[in-house]
């Protein structure tokens, strides 16, 4: 284990330990106020991730609590709360709404996939409510936490339609964009998508692709590119936040993900809303997210060992689609992502549970 790897292990187990503390000192006369407090168990809001985006969108609306709370929210993935700290609220009958946005399995986490799984179960299953964020991701999670036998609804993300919104693009080029924090592990999910550029850019001169977002192997992707003779068509934005995220949307004309088996991923959801047609490995819940007329999903197989990539043929073919069908598709992008992903509706479902929970409690 390097030095930075222990740290971060030691500065996580103390943050567990204060967060237990506060709960044993400040959940136990508090649980029948009527009024909502809610604590986040620990979490904070930011604008950088998927998780610490949710947070910071419902702590806008549903302020933190460490004091007096009387609701618990947690996600999933970037929870702190041991089993102890979730003993302790079921004993104070604290509610506890749980987001699940995933669970451990060998295609995609290398390690001790079981024994994460252990971690997660507990919440799982002792929370009074789940949302979860795909109907694939219920199904993986009762697949490897165990069938949950408590109340909870699908609630997929979602994205404020004020903000990430559609821009008039220059018609000389067609730009392709894959956002996200991609290490060495994910390579694919960007090397798929150069050699489809490759072979596309001999039919298509227009056809360009951005990359932004945390690349961990980027030199590598640029050294790819200039063997390929692709500098010029390939351009790479680094890191952005959420308050630069509209931007970065506006700046392409099509979203494309091979991200293999991704539960519900905040980055389609915001493409579609910036009026940008998806194309994606039609897997996890994605083909939940996008239909027929906002996007076109490339079949692979679903397995829970393996990663599985569409072919580049089928890839070129779809990108091709995209292209012919962008006027029309985009449209249907916004408009889907304006019924179906607004986060006013969001926040609405958050407060209807949050109210009915403590009410019952």
């Amino acid at each position: 284990m390097g030095f930075y790897s222990f740290c971060k292990k030691q500065i996580i187990l103390i943050w567990k330990i204060y967060l237990f503390l506060i709960i044993f000192f400040n959940s136990k006369e508090y649980s029948k106020d009527t009024k909502l407090k809610i604590f986040y168990g620990g979490s904070k809001g930011g604008d950088i991730g998927g998780p610490l985006v949710k947070f910071k969108k419902l702590k806008k609306s549903f302020p933190n609590h460490y004091k007096n709370f009387n609701t618990v929210y947690l996600i999933s993935n970037n929870s702190y709360l041991n089993r102890n700290s979730l003993k302790i609220l079921k004993e104070r009958k604290i509610p506890i709404i749980l987001n699940q946005n995933g669970v451990f399995y060998p295609s995609w986490y290398k390690g001790d996939y079981l024994k994460k799984n252990l971690e997660l179960s507990y919440a799982y299953h002792l929370a009074n409510y789940v949302f979860w964020q795909s109907k694939f991701c219920k199904k993986a999670s009762d697949k490897f936490l165990g069938k949950r036998t408590g109340n909870g609804e699908i609630l997929y993300n979602a994205v404020d339609t004020s903000i990430f919104i559609p821009k008039y693009k220059n018609k000389k080029y067609f730009s392709f964009l894959i956002t996200g924090n991609i290490n060495k592990f994910n390579n694919y999910r960007v090397l798929s998508v150069i050699q489809a550029m490759r072979e596309i850019h001999k039919l298509d001169k227009s056809v360009r692709l951005i990359i932004a977002g945390n690349i961990e192997d980027r030199n590598y992707f640029e050294l790819i590119s200039s063997q390929m003779k692709l500098t010029n068509i390939i351009s790479f934005i680094g890191r952005f936040n959420q308050k630069e995220a509209a931007h970065i949307y506006q700046l392409a004309d099509a979203y494309i993900t091979m991200t293999y088996q991704d539960n519900c991923p905040s980055a389609v959801i915001e493409a579609m809303a910036s009026g940008l047609p998806i194309l994606y490995s039609s897997s996890g819940g994605v083909p939940e997210l996008v239909d027929e007329g906002s996007g076109i999903g490339l079949s692979v197989s679903e397995n829970w060992e393996k990663i599985k990539v569409p072919e580049t043929k089928e890839i070129i073919k779809g990108m091709q689609e995209i292209i012919q069908r962008k006027e029309m598709m985009s449209v249907n992008a916004r408009k889907r992502a304006l019924d179906k992903f607004d986060q006013t509706n969001w926040l609405k479902k958050h407060k209807i549970i949050f109210e009915k929970y403590l009410k019952n409690n």
